[in-house]
């Protein structure tokens, strides 16, 4: 099922791993927006989490468990002082997967600076058990 632009799904029947997604980018945003509590984004993850960011920036690197992802995203939002902003896009999902396109944005220097990313998400029990986040330009992103 895909999603559209405004992160629903289309006449209304949202494939589960949409809906997991879309929490999972809503707990997200609370906590890059400045929320301290973890538990939302804990509980969409799989005890075994992996996360994989491409590049040379200082948060890129490969990520396990909850301890080291949930650190990963502490650290991507202290890098951009609570402005980093995920905008999902859209979804396609089954049973085992989902791909997110989404933007992102952050200010730096005064400025907004934005960019572009494909997740590609692999769910098992219901929960993201892996992501691979690829940026469509990785020196922008870096």
């Amino acid at each position: 099922m895909v999603g559209d632009g405004a992160g629903g799904a289309r006449e209304g029947r949202a494939h589960p791993n949409v809906r997991l997604l879309e929490a999972f980018y809503q707990a997200q945003a609370a906590f890059y927006a400045g929320g301290d509590d973890t538990a939302d984004l804990r509980g969409l993850l799989a005890d075994d989490i992996a996360w994989h960011v491409s590049g040379r920036s200082p948060i890129a690197g490969h990520y396990h468990g909850h301890h080291e992802v949930l650190g990963y995203f502490a650290a991507r939002r202290a890098h951009a002082k609570a402005t980093f902003r995920v905008l999902p896009r859209a979804v396609l999902a089954d049973d085992q997967r989902a791909v997110q396109l989404a933007d992102g944005q952050l200010e730096r220097d005064g400025q907004l600076r934005t960019w572009q990313t494909v997740g590609v998400f692999l769910i098992a029990g219901g929960k993201i058990a892996q992501c691979w986040l690829v940026p469509f330009d990785q020196c922008l992103f870096d």
